[in-house]
């Protein structure tokens, strides 16, 4: 795996013996064609980071911060590990499970990437549902901001009913689909509900 492009291009990245399923770079590469220059100046959340992969290539690519959050105890130092290497400034990590950072945390990110395990079983976590459906995850999207999320293709499925989230773009690759979601804008044009709608 390496960095694909900006001040850090062509650095080898270290993954984690841990990481079973670090993402492609050809993933990577098509995720960051489609956001084009949003990463430049942008605060970036990079929730179950792994090696850091996409927060790293964020900051490569001017983006002004990135927190890696990544509960596995050997990812934290290898991430620290990759932002001396490829010199970039502006990365913390943060050693904690997803769910519980989110509970504890508030601020607005411009990019959040969300890379969580895949549900290929029954008894897999559910990641996309959770985070989809999460109270805490909207709030920490700035309002022209987009979260990426990274999914098993087979168990993929839309935000639940009643979601503040909006699927911008959809694209498969293999088994991995990506997904960029926006916040839904409030309706401010409905018109206040009369008493025969009550």
């Amino acid at each position: 795996m390496r960095i694909i492009s900006g001040t850090a291009g062509g650095i080898p990245i270290q993954v984690p013996k841990t990481l079973l399923r670090p993402t492609a770079d050809r993933v990577r590469e098509a995720v960051f064609s489609m956001l084009g220059d949003r990463t430049e100046g942008a605060a970036v959340l990079d929730l179950f980071a792994g090696s850091g992969s996409y927060g790293l290539e964020c900051l490569s690519r001017g983006a002004a911060s990135c927190v890696f959050v990544e509960s596995d105890r050997a990812a934290g130092p290898v991430i620290a590990a990759n932002l001396k290497k490829a010199s970039l400034t502006g990365g913390s990590v943060a050693h904690a499970p997803v769910e519980s950072w989110l509970k504890a945390k508030s601020g607005r990110f411009d990019l959040i990437f969300a890379d969580p395990p895949f549900a290929k079983q029954k008894s897999d976590r559910d990641w996309d549902a959770l985070l989809l459906g999460s109270a805490e995850l909207a709030p920490l999207l700035a309002p022209e901001g987009l979260f990426v999320l990274e999914s098993f293709a087979k168990s993929a499925h839309p935000p639940p009913p009643g979601s503040s989230w909006s699927c911008a773009v959809e694209r498969r690759y293999g088994d991995v689909v990506i997904r960029l979601f926006s916040l839904s804008a409030p309706d401010t044009d409905a018109p206040a509900p009369g008493p025969a709608d009550l």
